[in-house]
């Protein structure tokens, strides 16, 4: 019991935490005098009640958070916090046609958190500034709270990838506790994340936006989120320059932020290509976005090789990093092309980045494994480990590596066989529980990147937030929690 309260104490400080976030919009709320202000005003008073009660009930209850409490904090965190952001859109009645139901403002503010970026709202540009304020602070928060499991609770958790991160990772991390160490390690990992944003945000100025559309998208872009504050995304500007901007900054916030750190840190580039997350990321994403390009000049999409490399650039980058950007309706070109992009987005990011998916690191090791087994056919006798820059991945991290994906593919096909029971066609029905696992945003079908989930029903929102929890959790943070195991002293 006194382990549950000490979880409860914590999680009461950081609700208290993410509460004062919604200063932010109140402030701009007032400073645009766009009507909004009672709706945050109201949130920010029911939130910090419920927290300031909590904290007194369990303030007897202080100890260290353990790893395996740290667990439950996380899927707590991940619950609640996305409850509290969606009291705006919840509460604000006074203005008109924007006051969605629970089901929807939930889904809104999960998509946020969770980097998602899919969407149930329509007519965005007509909502008040500071909505979509609040909308794009949730991904750029989600963003640091990300960084924040990379470091501190995924490689505990021994599900793979993050352990095999963790020599990339600065600092030493203990095993069994949440130390200031690790307190230290997501400091300098955030530090890193507020600076490329601010500069993210002024390159975009730079580009022709506004200060307050550039932040917005700057948010979107360095959580890999996709919110956009125009319902057409980046076809609204039509900018050449300010696509290249999105991604420029879509290929840093999707490179290991612990990468980063290291460059940094030493002043050597020599990082991001002994990493050997980095060269691979990169390579997939210029390679990918290459032939996309040559696809859609070739088969005369695009009458010019430039206008086919900035579309096929961008859109590949988007949907591999799984940020979920749009800068033209994608469903248009051939069919293959934005399953292909689909399908990068499932595992392309890199671990101890901003995006969601399998993680690369994964693959990778995946592949090594495969070719150390062909290699054992022709030589049964032969040792052959599994190596990763010149050290030996264990077979106990390989396993759950297999297990990780194992668990992705079972999740995909029974949530698309519940979403085609619940009538939805499969395309649309497989494309968004894919998407919304791997936390990309949107899909094919009637969740295209020119459209949202709006056209859903309640059941199959519901349906897909949970896909964006447990896919932005690495499943096994969830799933853990339903094991007996998990239960016992």
């Amino acid at each position: 019991m006194r382990n549950i309260l000490n979880v409860l104490h914590a999680l009461s400080l950081t609700m208290l935490g993410f509460s004062t976030i919604l200063l932010f919009p109140l402030a701009v709320s007032l400073y645009f005098e766009d009507g909004a202000h009672n709706a945050f005003l109201i949130s920010l008073g029911i939130s910090l009640g419920i927290s300031a009660v909590l904290w007194k009930l369990t303030s007897s209850s202080k100890d260290e958070i353990n790893a395996r409490n740290g667990l439950l904090l996380v899927s707590l965190v991940w619950l609640v916090f996305p409850l509290i952001a969606s009291l705006p859109f919840v509460i604000d009645a006074s203005i008109e046609g924007y006051s969605l139901t629970f089901t929807h403002a939930y889904y809104e503010a999960m998509s946020g958190i969770t980097t998602t970026g899919s969407s149930v709202l329509n007519n965005i540009s007509a909502l008040p500034p500071s909505v979509n304020i609040w909308r794009v602070t949730l991904i750029w928060v989600g963003g640091m709270g990300i960084l924040v499991m990379a470091v501190a609770i995924m490689p505990l958790l021994g599900v793979g990838g993050y352990q095999i991160m963790r020599g990339e990772i600065p600092g030493p991390m203990k095993e069994e506790k949440l130390t200031p160490r690790i307190a230290g390690t997501a400091k300098a990992l955030y530090a890193i994340y507020i600076s490329v944003s601010t500069l993210c945000v002024i390159s975009y100025r730079l580009a022709g936006l506004s200060w307050f559309d550039a932040w917005c998208h700057a948010a979107s872009t360095m959580a890999l989120g996709g919110f956009s504050i125009y319902d057409e995304g980046f076809l609204h500007y039509d900018s050449p320059m300010v696509d290249a901007v999105a991604c420029v900054f879509m290929v840093l916030a999707g490179i290991s932020f612990a990468t980063h750190y290291n460059v940094l840190r030493h002043r050597n580039l020599r990082y991001y290509v002994t990493c050997p997350q980095t060269k691979v990321f990169v390579g997939i994403m210029v390679l990918g976005g290459l032939g996309v390009s040559a696809w859609l000049y070739f088969d005369g999409i695009y009458p010019s090789m430039l206008q086919a490399l900035r579309f096929g650039m961008f859109n590949t980058i988007s949907l591999a990093t799984t940020t979920g950007f749009a800068n033209t309706d994608y469903l248009h070109w051939p069919v293959l092309l934005p399953v292909l992009m689909l399908m990068l987005g499932s595992f392309s990011s890199s671990a101890g980045s901003t995006g969601g998916g399998i993680k690369l690191i994964r693959v990778i090791v995946i592949l090594k494994q495969i070719g150390a087994e062909l290699r054992k056919v022709l030589h049964p006798h032969a040792v052959c480990p599994v190596k990763l820059h010149r050290r030996i991945v264990p077979p106990a991290i390989i396993s759950s590596i297999m297990a990780f994906v194992l668990v992705f593919v079972i999740m995909n096909l029974v949530l698309t066989g519940v979403m085609v029971m619940s009538g939805l066609d499969f395309t649309t029905a497989s494309s968004a529980v894919f998407s919304s696992l791997s936390n990309i945003g949107p899909g094919l079908g009637t969740v295209g990147p020119m459209s949202n989930y709006s056209g859903l029903s309640d059941f199959q929102i519901w349906v897909c937030t949970f896909a964006m929890l447990i896919g932005r959790l690495e499943f096994f943070t969830v799933l853990v929690l339903f094991t007996p195991g998990f239960w016992k002293k």
